[in-house]
């Protein structure tokens, strides 16, 4: 699998992919408060949103895209400038030069949608800067740096199919097939704390083990027997979650869940033509949605 790399002159790009929780199961919780997580993930190789890289006099950052609107270039807690000053604090406390440079971020992908924006957004900030900057491929602190961005951005470092424990540290990678999916999202954002805090059971059962090698239809059954624990506490809190897994069952998905702490659900549909066709006919019924086919990338063993 590779991500998409793009040299353009003096100009670096990288694909911040979605990040689709194919399965999450709340098994635990630490004593500082983070939940422990049994997680399947896979990334769309069609969707994502893109970061340009070029040499600037002075540190820049701007926006465009569908969803560039709902971002600020001037706050400093977006995750693309801590991404940039922590890798260059790294850079820099080892005699390595991190220079000025102008970051620019088309946002294509819907904001608090639990499809991984800003970690992927953070993830894909490393890897171009990494690249701009000339840094040793075996740069230590790196894997620490994207952990303490947030506990998706080491996953969306990767940006391959996994299987995430702990607090998201804890991975390795998962053999699974390429899946034809539609992404679908009623454009209102949810809060990750919120929907975490309504739990009910926070110590459920784990992921069981995964197939092995690639057969479609025996991961579909898999998966099928797996769960989003967020999923409940996500409805009661946005009813239309329920309208978007009506409406994907209705478009012929094979399987339907909630990505991460939603509002984003996904449907896995037999082919990409047969998603593309869903996609037709919801953006009739639902214009103001978000909706999208992709297909996702083949996991390195599948």
């Amino acid at each position: 699998m590779e991500l998409v790399m793009e040299r353009c002159d003096d100009r670096l790009s990288e694909i911040a992919a979605a990040k689709i929780n194919l399965a999450l199961h709340v098994v635990g919780r630490r004593e500082d408060g983070y939940h422990l997580l049994d997680s399947l993930v896979t990334f769309a190789s069609t969707s994502g949103d893109r970061l340009s890289f070029a040499a600037a006099d002075q540190d820049g950052f701007s926006l465009s895209g569908r969803f560039g609107h709902l971002l600020s270039a001037d706050d400093p807690g977006n995750l693309v400038l801590k991404a940039r000053d922590g890798l260059r604090l790294i850079l820099q406390g080892r005699g390595l030069a991190a220079p000025p440079v102008h970051i620019h971020l088309e946002k294509n992908l819907p904001v608090a949608a639990g499809i991984g924006g800003g970690s992927a957004d953070a993830a894909a900030t490393l890897r171009g800067l990494a690249r701009l900057w000339n840094a040793p491929a075996d740069l230590a602190g790196m894997d620490q740096l994207a952990l303490k961005l947030g506990a998706d951005v080491p996953m969306c470092l990767r940006s391959r199919p996994l299987h995430a424990r702990g607090i998201g540290e804890e991975i390795e990678e998962l053999a699974l097939p390429r899946l034809a999916l539609v992404l679908a999202n009623p454009l209102v954002a949810v809060s990750t704390p919120d929907i975490f805090r309504r739990l009910t059971r926070k110590d459920n059962p784990p992921i069981e083990t995964a197939p092995v090698g690639g057969d479609s239809a025996a991961w579909l059954g898999y998966l099928g027997r797996l769960r989003n624990d967020l999923e409940a506490p996500a409805r009661s809190v946005l009813g239309a979650i329920n309208e978007i897994s009506m409406l994907l069952s209705q478009q012929g998905a094979q399987l339907v869940r909630m990505s991460g702490s939603g509002a984003t659900c996904f449907g896995i549909y037999a082919d990409l033509e047969r998603a593309k066709a869903a996609v037709q006919t919801l953006s009739r019924l639902r214009p103001n949605w978000y909706f999208e086919a992709t297909e996702t990338y083949e996991g390195a063993t599948a």
